[in-house]
């Protein structure tokens, strides 16, 4: 992928674009939070119900602190750990008078920071996405691109199909609550979790 691509993908999805793009787990659609009916557009694409908030993508840690993000001790030790960048997603509670605009009416997010080059050059240049598998809502994820947008109803503004996914979800922490919540079990196992949580 060279720099003018990465460029104009990002610009396309700033402008307003909802993208197929891949990601270190599985294929995802993509859309900048500052755009309302593009983002109602993504619930249509997956048949996702619009009350199932969307997951963030990010591409540091200093992203989380400008959302407002609650980065209390757990979230910070897994922050630390080996996997991020990497698969794995934390629930977290939001400081309402940090947050921007379109975080208003939340309490807390799920984000992420993928370890995928593609991922990190595109968030480095856009800031904070709106990311969620590119799957209808209920089905599992395909590995390839073309079979991602054959699910949908409709297909997405731009398509970066850069071969086979994982087909691995993330792991989930929810680390608004003590001790930390393994709310589903991915690419990173309980144990390397509660390892890094507790030091066992």
């Amino acid at each position: 992928m060279t720099a003018p691509a990465f460029h104009e993908i990002a610009e396309q999805i700033k402008a307003g674009a909802v993208a197929l793009v891949p990601t270190d787990t599985v294929y995802g659609l993509a859309v900048s939070p500052e755009h309302p009916q593009s983002i109602q557009r993504l619930y249509r694409l997956k048949r996702r119900a619009v009350s199932k908030n969307l997951p963030i993508m990010v591409a540091s840690k200093r992203d989380l602190e400008e959302l407002g993000a609650d980065l209390n001790a757990a979230a910070l030790r897994m922050l630390d750990s080996r996997y991020m960048p990497g698969p794995l997603s934390l629930v977290l509670s939001i400081q309402p008078k940090k947050a921007p605009n379109w975080l208003r009416y939340r309490d807390e997010i799920a984000v992420r920071i993928p370890n995928d080059h593609f991922m990190l050059q595109l968030l480095a240049l856009t800031g904070p996405l709106l990311v969620t598998s590119a799957n209808r809502s209920g089905q599992p994820t395909p590995a390839l691109a073309k079979d991602a947008v054959d699910q949908l109803e409709g297909a997405p503004d731009l398509i970066v199909d850069l071969g086979p996914r994982r087909l691995v979800p993330s792991s989930l922490i929810n680390c608004r609550v003590m001790p930390p919540k393994i709310e589903r079990v991915g690419a990173v196992s309980a144990d390397d979790i509660e390892k890094h949580l507790y030091g066992r």
